[in-house]
């Protein structure tokens, strides 16, 4: 670690510094997250570009007086270090230590929690009115990619900024890139700005006079000259229809113009939007040259990028890999995705049907209506979002598809415990919101064959469905040659029992068979059930276990409040079965980051604790034989 560093205990550290030693600080800082992200991944790319933004930002604004919000959070990794969390950084996204997004309970200084696209806006405008309602003085900036600017909620806000508040500061932060390169009209209309030669030469000149002679009066000289230009150029500046005047595009790597803009803006009573231009991956060229890898990823090795061997195949592939076999033979069949082609593995599909994929950016109530269109003539679309992200369309699954009962299929990735991203990402909560909705058939894979035999018996329905499978590796079976139709509604059994039922969900079926395999070690009888379908659910299975079994165990990655336990206990009461239901699941709480096994162990999911929790209703039943004989 270099001295310079060393020093930066808060942002009135930075502010101490000249130009020359920020950007010194800056090397160091790229430097230290390179090495130190090797060892516990995160998002280096985005960080490694917003270095020197960051450290222009904390020069002038005054933290936690003035608010600086990232939209998704992703990219505060530096912020995090300037704010006095330099000697915890290394706990990163690790159990107990920094979170790797910004959290209002980890600083005073993380004035805003996200780690979903496209509430920076929102959130900066309401506390701007808020300031002003209080008759404050505080600055505001809101810090957004410009692939948060194909996310509707970013316009949302757009079109009331003006109207609400004289004061706002808006930082668009260009890099061309999500986590794929960013698509449609709005990243075209960056990229034309960008490019125009002519554009380009007047902001290297204006950058140029700035930094010579800097001060108010030379801004002042460069804006009356941009807005010429602009009239000439761009009559119809896309974010000055919205009442927000329009700087830029400048460096955002230039430390002496950032500062110097900034200075400026913050004395404007006029909502302002700066278009500053990044380097996603900046000083250090495998993120350079692999951008989508290096947007965020597990450690690898600092000198060479290289990561560890990924070993077998992801669900996320496997889902991939059997959507191209699915559409061969269909030409229906269009894949949907929300900038994450690569994250749901719908990079491997476009190759191979690139007319019949469609990325519509971070806009998934978009994605969700776009596909009930489809629908309508005909097309059997498959939308593969995060579970996470997923809610964030659930008016649109609601309204949209299921209402009309379109045959739209949910590829749910990410479902369940999402490990070191945290709650943001987590996706606990698809089967409460879901399982709900009239017509909709929800289902969960126990391994990547029936992963594959669910998608193609999604594709069969006349109306509504969602697969909901977790991240990372999957069980390591064989996959049929061909995918099977699944019969809707139907349970598996793998061991039949009388003394209790125990059913996993999904791939918790290696705990249901493990707490089974505990069980009769004790000479109780345990049926092991996959119950393949959280909607409908096997209700014939059900009520035949429950007039033989002492009680029924659940085991779920998913809250327990609305889960499938919930779906099996209301079951049973409506059938008039008053059996007892160990449910096993997260509690009703957000769950933070770590690894998915500490975590397991802690809130309970594990055979231990199922065990524990069954046991005494298996041994009262053994009692009361016992006394009855």
């Amino acid at each position: 670690m270099g001295t310079l560093l060393e020093s930066i205990h808060s942002p009135a550290d930075v502010k101490r510094l000249s130009h020359a030693q920020m950007g010194e600080l800056a090397e160091e800082i790229r430097a230290f997250l390179i090495q130190t992200l090797s060892k516990t991944g995160g998002h280096l790319g985005p960080n490694l570009g917003v270095v020197e933004l960051t450290l222009a930002l904390h020069a002038v604004f005054n933290t936690p007086q003035d608010r600086i919000l990232f939209d998704v959070s992703h990219q505060a990794y530096v912020h995090k270090i300037v704010t006095g969390r330099l000697d915890r950084f290394e706990t990163i996204r690790q159990a107990g230590g920094l979170n790797g997004f910004m959290l209002r309970t980890e600083s005073e200084h993380d004035c805003y929690g996200a780690g979903h696209a496209g509430t920076a806006l929102s959130a900066a405008l309401g506390m701007a009115v808020a300031r002003d309602l209080a008759g404050g003085d505080e600055h505001v900036v809101a810090v957004a990619g410009d692939a948060a600017f194909t996310n509707g909620i970013s316009f949302e806000a757009l079109n009331n900024i003006a109207e609400q508040t004289k004061r706002l500061i808006v930082v668009l932060n260009d890099n061309e890139w999500s986590i794929d390169r960013n698509v449609g009209a709005i990243a075209r209309h960056f990229h034309r700005i960008v490019t125009n030669e002519h554009y380009r030469s007047f902001h290297e000149s204006a950058a140029r006079l700035v930094e010579r002679f800097g001060g108010k009066t030379a801004v002042n000289v460069v804006r009356r000259a941009e807005e010429a230009a602009k009239s000439m150029l761009w009559p119809s500046i896309l974010f000055e229809e919205f009442g927000l005047q329009y700087f830029g595009p400048i460096d955002g790597h230039n430390i002496p113009l950032l500062v110097e803009t900034f200075n400026f803006l913050k004395a404007e009573n006029r909502p302002v939007l700066l278009h500053v231009l990044t380097q996603k991956g900046r000083g250090y060229q495998p993120a350079l040259d692999g951008q989508k890898k290096f947007h965020g990823l597990g450690p690898y090795d600092p000198e060479t990028g290289k990561t560890k061997p990924a070993g077998q195949l992801t669900y996320s592939e496997v889902f991939a890999n059997t959507l191209v076999e699915l559409a061969n033979i269909d030409e229906r069949v269009v894949a949907i995705t929300a900038a994450m082609p690569n994250g749901t593995g719908l990079d491997l599909f476009r190759p191979h049907h690139p007319r019949r994929y469609f990325d519509v950016g971070i806009a998934e109530e978009h994605a969700v209506i776009f596909a009930a269109g489809m629908a309508t003539r005909g097309y059997r679309p498959v939308c593969a979002i995060y579970s996470t992200f997923l809610q964030r369309a659930f008016d649109p699954i609601v309204h949209d598809v299921c209402l009309q009962k379109l045959p739209v299929v949910f590829c749910m990735d990410r479902a369940g415990l999402s490990g070191d991203d945290g709650p943001t990402h987590h996706g606990l909560f698809d089967i409460s919101y879901l399982r709900g909705i009239p017509d909709i058939v929800l289902m969960a894979p126990r391994d990547e064959d029936e992963l594959s035999d669910m998608m193609k018996t999604a594709l069969e329905l006349p109306g509504p469905s969602a697969i909901r499978y977790p991240r990372g590796v999957v069980a390591g079976v064989a996959r049929k040659a061909e995918p099977q139709s699944l019969p809707i509604g139907k349970a598996e059994l793998l061991v039949d029992g009388s003394d209790v039922a125990i059913l996993g969900l999904g791939p918790m079926i290696e705990l249901a068979k493990g707490l089974g395999a505990r069980l009769e070690l004790d000479g109780f009888s345990a049926a092991v059930i996959n119950p393949r379908f959280v909607k409908p659910l096997d209700r014939e299975m059900l009520q035949s276990f429950a007039h033989r079994v002492a009680a029924f165990v659940t085991f779920e990655d998913h809250v327990k409040m609305g889960g499938f336990g919930s779906a099996v206990v209301e079951a049973l009461d409506d059938m008039g079965l008053a059996v007892p239901v160990v449910r096993i699941g997260w509690p009703d709480q957000f769950i933070e980051h770590g690894k998915v096994d500490a975590l397991r162990a802690r809130y309970g999911l594990t055979v231990e604790d199922a065990y524990a929790q069954v046991l005494p209703l298996l041994t009262q039943r053994q009692r009361r034989t016992l006394v009855a004989s």
